[in-house]
């Protein structure tokens, strides 16, 4: 009998801890340099929420672009740069709705990382690959967006 519960016991913490394993998959790593991307990232995605395109443009490397392939119907590839995507928050043709953002997955290459992030509004949800740079003072930019419409 003692057996059958020393095993019972056991079969519960396997089964426990592949619970919380499998949870945790879909969730990227919390350490120092990931934190510092999500924040950016999110604090980019709220800036653009309030069309707040001054405080926008601080998450933003001067070499920004946004890289649409056959985006909203289109049959091509179409570049924006940080002055027109920075210009299209101000004059609200872009941003104004409250999205709820997730960073599934963080790459890190020394000073570049890529993030793949979901941004969930009202007005459309973006599946986004989001490339940053470390700047010599330690800030991550953000230097692209790709982003697909779900």
């Amino acid at each position: 009998m003692k057996r059958m519960n020393k095993i019972g016991i056991l079969m519960l913490i396997v089964f426990a801890m592949s619970c919380s394993a499998s949870k945790n998959q879909n969730q990227v790593k919390m350490n120092p340099e990931n934190k510092k991307i999500t924040s950016v990232i999110v604090a980019f995605s709220k800036a653009g929420d309030v069309n707040n395109a001054k405080e926008l443009s601080n998450y933003l490397d001067d070499n920004y672009r946004v890289v649409m392939n056959r985006l909203f119907g289109s049959k091509s590839v179409s570049v924006m740069s940080k002055a027109e995507y920075v210009e299209k928050i101000e004059t609200k043709v872009f941003g104004g709705d409250k999205r709820v953002v997730t960073v599934e997955q963080i790459i890190m290459n020394g000073t570049t990382a890529v993030a793949k992030v979901v941004f969930k509004g009202e007005k459309a949800t973006f599946h986004s690959l989001m490339t940053l740079l470390k700047d010599a003072s330690g800030r991550w930019l953000l230097v692209s967006d790709t982003p697909t419409v779900a």
